[in-house]
């Protein structure tokens, strides 16, 4: 017998509905002109973030919340004393009931909440009423603390793996950075193409961009057919798919507008819209991923012509200056960031996966210690019905 199922064995668990063990208060409502940009109280609303901040508190620490509306439904664990706008529903348990204890079984009854807001409404909401008819197994206090001692290790430790999967992401980002701009520097290439090419001394030449590439316009999709090729943008691929492409060789894409910093290396065929160029290279002259590594390096943005709304335009990306090592001198550079890009893909991979296990772990354990054998838990209904017979029984025999 698991560890578990000797918690649960033959506990005593009583159902109530929220209602009778539960208050639940509504915030008071505050609005964008009431928000101080240095707030000392985070508010709590509708949303699952915070609304801003606020220089006073309606609510202590350790509270559990419920949003009304917007994200109607979501449940939440305030460490810190807040404000509750008047969005944002506060849950207090009576003393049968711990409040770690109805916090997890709030979450483990997350999907319940959301299916019984009202999704006629806009923004979504939902009622204090509906929340209060919701069935919660209690057990003892003692159970309840077990309980809550399992889960919380597996949220803390959800919490601590997410941090560390972070700090050893920014650590490897940080030395990809450093080794980047050593290897992409003039004095690196010089040093290296003179020890590869020591016969002869190499000069490093140094070229504009439209003396090695092409850059091209990009098109709208929208009448195009459907199909597998995939459609980019300036923010990335769009989740749309067509049935031509603009271009089948590498390349780099370069945002025209929006986030002129996100720059892509594509080696397979693409279409790209109109807030994105693409370049044809010539890799005579330079290897397309060395471009691309270039481009990534380069301070983009200050040759943005637009404040507002970064822009750049096709003349003064010519005109940027590269410097241009011999090709193997472009091969082993490449080689070299590769093997770091490789360490941040591992990185970024293992970061969800690694989080998702652990938050299924916390789910399956959850729903385990939360979910109470019915048989068990109907019998005990019928003993106490009966117990209550009883008592109605002998009331009536001293009458």
């Amino acid at each position: 017998m698991s560890k578990i199922d000797e918690l649960l064995k033959n506990e005593k668990v009583e159902w109530k509905k929220l209602g009778e063990v539960c208050e639940i208060v509504r915030g008071i409502r505050v609005t964008k002109k009431d928000l101080v940009e240095n707030g000392k109280y985070p508010v709590v609303s509708g949303g699952i973030g915070y609304m801003g901040y606020i220089d006073k508190q309606n609510r202590d620490e350790n509270t559990i919340t419920i949003a009304q509306y917007g994200t109607a439904g979501y449940v939440s664990w305030q460490k810190e004393k807040f404000w509750a706008n008047d969005v944002c529903f506060s849950v207090y348990p009576d003393e049968k009931v711990l409040k770690k204890y109805l916090y997890h079984f709030l979450l483990e009854k997350q999907e319940y909440l959301y299916s019984i807001s009202n999704k006629s409404a806009v923004p979504y909401s939902i009622s204090k009423e509906k929340i209060l008819k919701i069935e919660i197994p209690i057990p003892s206090i003692e159970t309840q603390e077990k309980i809550v001692k399992i889960l919380d290790k597996f949220t803390n430790y959800v919490t601590e793996l997410q941090s560390e999967l972070q700090s050893e992401l920014q650590f490897r980002t940080k030395g990809y950075e450093y080794y980047r701009d050593i290897l992409l520097s003039e004095d690196y290439l010089n040093k290296i193409s003179e020890k590869i090419f020591f016969e002869n001394k190499y000069e490093l030449k140094n070229v504009t961009i439209e003396e090695i590439a092409k850059i091209r316009n990009g098109k709208d999709w929208k009448s195009l057919g459907q199909g597998d090729i995939p459609v980019y943008g300036s923010g990335g691929k769009m989740n749309i798919y067509v049935n031509k492409y603009s271009y089948n060789k590498p390349t780099v894409l370069i945002p025209r507008k929006g986030s002129i910093k996100n720059v892509f290396y594509l080696d397979e065929p693409f279409w790209n819209v109109d807030t994105i160029f693409y370049t044809e290279i010539d890799d005579k002259k330079i290897i397309p991923k060395y471009f691309y590594y270039f481009i990534e390096n380069f301070d983009i943005a200050k040759l943005s012509t637009d404040f507002t709304r970064p822009s750049l335009t096709q003349s003064i990306l010519n005109k940027i200056k590269i410097a241009l090592p011999p090709i193997p001198v472009q091969n082993k550079v490449v080689e070299i960031l590769d093997k770091f890009q490789s360490l941040l893909s591992d990185t970024k991979g293992l970061l969800p996966q690694e989080i998702e296990q652990r938050q299924k772990q916390y789910e399956y354990y959850r729903e385990k210690l939360l979910t109470f054998d019915e048989n068990m838990v109907e019998r005990e209904r019928e003993r106490e019905r009966e117990r209550e017979r009883e008592r109605e029984v002998t009331s009536l025999r001293g009458i």
